[in-house]
């Protein structure tokens, strides 16, 4: 029997079958557009997003590895704090508001004015930040009661796509943390919290832990999607966590450093932390999918999406000789990065800040340009930029008390042995690639088998199955250049903070057209 894990991720969905000991038998992902109906805006269409979802599943079950190997169980990983209304006859009400909206900052703004900013840290782990999912919840209530009074439940997307297959929606704690309505230490949705909100417990899913059984699919939609009837379904996870677990990390002193859309680097504990040096930092503490461990995140909203951002732009001719020979263009515009340090600054703040500034108004800047300056300064730029940012994280971390040794890195940007490299010589750290290429979907495979009851501990189990494949070693001459040019960067937001602060302002009072998604 083989056993799925599927992915919702802010700009993709992917499924991937594996068998019991971790090999890939059939994987398919599909990509959707991000939504901006004005600045600062980002949602996805649920409808579509769900639709590529059950492309992937059937997809993968239509392989011919699985004709023998058919799925026995399957759980989600989903991307955070993305948050859907839908009515009680499962109809979504509106799109999906997704981490890097930043409509809700005045919702957070009132909780900063109206509690403390370190209870809701010391109760749901999640230092005050517009992008969690109760303070989109608090902007429906503001802005368009209608729709927050005829919606059923507000779901996150593993709770969605739960429902979605006919069964109860039920969400994991480390998903359900990144709501800031959770309570981590009692493991369950906080009177307090709900009780301040105003809002019902009964709008929300239900929380379990990772890796408990769901249901089964039956009738017609397991014959739809290629499922065996009565495959079952368990909970996964927040995909950092589970991106952790797929790396292996089940003990402390080292960390995944996921390379996707969004740059995170997740740490693992035996016990919540929640010390003021983490809120200071803007770093979470939420429940692991390791049953009773924790982790924290130091993350980048502009990670692998500033690349994105430079091929959707910038990057045509990389892209039709790509297509000519049969390659992921990001392959060829990495490999035409300067090999020396550039000369230039990027600032990765293209859709605000992750941690440790939680700055949601931050923009993207450029420094040191001169007409000498090139495209290949700029493609290293960037990849300097986003690592400059993560360093930052790392040395922020440290001060906090985290202390890491290795980095295990995933992810898309993995591939390249010379964004690798720089970091190691950056983070001056042993940087470690894996065998495993969808750490997410093995996790949440691996979770679905536990609650399958095919593996005793998914802690083992994943230590079975992740082996470290290449390993990259800082150059300490390199290493004392980037430290000095870290310096320079390290100065660069609370530089121009105040000036990008003006600038969102102005982009927010240039708005003409406020219309909003018609679902009639």
């Amino acid at each position: 029997m083989s056993l799925l894990g599927i992915d919702v991720g802010t700009t993709g969905c992917k499924a991937v079958a594996f068998n019991e000991t971790g090999n890939i038998l059939a994987s398919a992902y599909r990509e959707y557009p991000l939504i901006s109906p004005q600045p600062g805006w980002l949602e996805l269409d649920p409808l579509q997003v769900w639709s590529l979802v059950k492309e992937v599943i059937k997809e993968v079950t239509s392989s011919s590895q699985l004709k023998y190997d058919p799925v026995k169980a399957m759980a989600v990983s989903a991307l955070g704090e993305a948050v859907t209304p839908i009515d009680n006859s499962g109809n979504p009400l509106y799109h999906t508001i997704i981490a890097l909206d930043s409509r809700a900052i005045p919702q957070c703004r009132w909780w900063e004015e109206n509690f403390s900013r370190k209870r809701i840290f010391e109760i749901t782990g999640m230092p005050l930040h517009p992008m969690y999912s109760l303070n989109k919840i608090l902007w429906f209530r503001d802005n368009l009661p209608e729709v927050f009074n005829h919606t059923w439940k507000f779901l996150c997307w593993e709770d969605l796509v739960y429902y979605r297959l006919g069964l109860p929606p039920t969400i994991d704690y480390s998903l359900a943390a990144r709501t800031m309505i959770f309570d981590i230490r009692e493991k369950k949705w906080s009177p307090q919290i709900l009780s301040l909100a105003n809002l019902g417990g009964e709008k929300l899913a239900e929380p379990k832990p990772s890796g408990a059984v769901v249901g089964d699919i039956s009738g017609e939609l397991a014959n739809e999607l290629g499922l065996p009837r009565g495959t079952l379904v368990a909970t996964g996870g927040f995909d950092q966590p589970c991106a952790a677990l797929g790396a292996g990390i089940v003990e402390s002193g080292i960390a995944v450093d996921g390379l996707g859309t969004v740059e995170c680097i997740t740490p693992a504990f035996a016990h919540p932390v929640l010390s003021n040096e983490l809120l200071e930092g803007n770093f979470p503490c939420l429940p692991h999918v390791v049953e009773g461990m924790y982790v924290s995140l130091a993350f980048s909203f502009t990670g692998g999406s500033l690349l994105r951002w430079y091929r959707d732009n910038f990057g045509l001719r990389e892209i039709e000789e790509a297509k000519q020979r049969g390659v992921d263009p990001y392959e060829l515009i990495i490999a035409r990065a300067s090999t020396h340090p550039a000369d230039i600054f990027i600032l990765p703040h293209f859709v605000g800040t992750g941690t440790p500034w939680l700055d949601p108004r931050s923009k993207g800047a450029i420094l040191g340009l001169t007409l000498s300056t090139t495209k290949a300064e700029i493609i290293r730029s960037i990849l300097e930029g986003v690592t400059y940012e993560m360093m930052l994280n790392l040395k922020t971390m440290e001060k906090a008390g985290i202390k890491l040794e290795e980095l295990r890195a995933t992810g898309g940007g993995a591939k390249s042995h010379l964004w690798l490299q720089l970091k190691a010589n950056m983070f001056g750290k042993k940087v470690v690639t894996l065998n495993v290429t969808e750490g997410g979907c093995l996790a949440v495979a691996l979770l679905a088998g536990q609650a399958a009851g095919i593996y005793p501990s998914v802690k083992d189990a994943v230590k079975e199955v992740v082996q470290i494949k290449e390993e990259f070693y800082p150059d300490p001459e390199i290493q004392s250049h980037y430290q000095e040019r870290y310096q320079i960067y390290a100065q660069i937001y609370p530089t121009i903070a105040k000036l990008n602060h003006l600038i969102d302002e102005h982009l927010k009072s240039n708005v003409k057209d406020n219309r909003e998604p018609d679902f009639a």
